[in-house]
């Protein structure tokens, strides 16, 4: 029988490498990375805002809670495109489960709500944002509706709203139509009064398309120190995607709290 030569253990070629293992490693420090620095960012928005102690802890703590819920929307967002889904669809009732299947999962918790704040819903249709209006509108003596379209239940309100429309026709609900930034932001002013107003606000991409990126930024600047200054509410929903990456940062800044 012949005997199989010994191997030198110093002539063994080197043990591949977990090429899989680094790669795993190099994506989670990266988007570690970028959950701190994301996280520090929006803590030192909310310091230069002058919020007490008290607030920034009302702040972090929703926030905490909502970590959970931004890493599963992240994991689904990576492994499906996001659904469009209907503008008013937080209005109709969930369907009733059928027998043997589980029940549907519970929507997506929503900030809390603190006086003089200003919210940015980053969302392609907008949904949450007009589910926290109607959360917090009791809580306000007036409010502004400031959309391409009516509120979809004209009592969501108290007070007043204003219809913004690309052209100026006059609105289904007897206001007169919007137009540019400018006149949003006087006819903001001219609403606000003691109690705190509620504003909400969808039309930031119309904006964008009519009168440019720095108008439209400086506009959302000013909606934000207004409310601070008057402890009103201005909440906006928009679609990330319509802006840049430079003036998505802009638009972020102009805001406390982000959704």
């Amino acid at each position: 029988m012949t005997e199989e030569p010994r191997k030198d253990p110093h002539n063994l070629p080197p043990p591949e490498r977990a090429s899989g293992d680094a790669s795993y490693a190099e994506a989670y420090a990266a988007g570690y990375g970028e959950g701190l620095r994301e996280s520090l960012k929006e803590l030192l928005q909310h310091a230069s805002r002058g919020h007490t102690a008290t607030e920034l802890r009302i702040l972090v703590e929703s926030r905490l809670a909502r970590v959970p819920e931004d890493v599963e929307l992240k994991r689904k967002s990576l492994l499906n495109p996001p659904r469009r889904t209907a503008w008013n669809s937080w209005l109709r009732p969930p369907a009733p489960p059928t027998a043997g299947t589980a029940p549907a999962a519970s929507p997506p918790e929503l900030p809390t709500f603190v006086p003089g704040s200003s919210y940015l819903f980053r969302e392609e249709r907008p949904r949450l944002g007009p589910r926290f209006v109607a959360t917090i509108a009791a809580q306000h003596a007036g409010g502004v509706w400031v959309s391409s379209s009516d509120p979809p239940d004209p009592h969501l309100l108290i007070g007043k709203w204003l219809t913004v429309r690309p052209s100026a026709r006059p609105s289904g609900n007897g206001n007169a139509p919007g137009g540019g930034p400018g006149e949003v932001a006087g006819r903001i002013q001219e609403a606000t009064g003691p109690g705190g107003l509620l504003v909400y606000l969808d039309t930031l991409e119309m904006f964008l398309t009519e009168h440019g990126s720095e108008t439209t930024l400086k506009f959302a600047t000013w909606l934000g120190g207004w409310a601070k200054e008057n402890r009103s509410t201005a909440v906006v929903s928009v679609d990330p995607g319509a802006f840049s990456e430079q003036d998505r940062r802009r638009l972020q800044r102009a805001f406390n709290i982000l959704a």
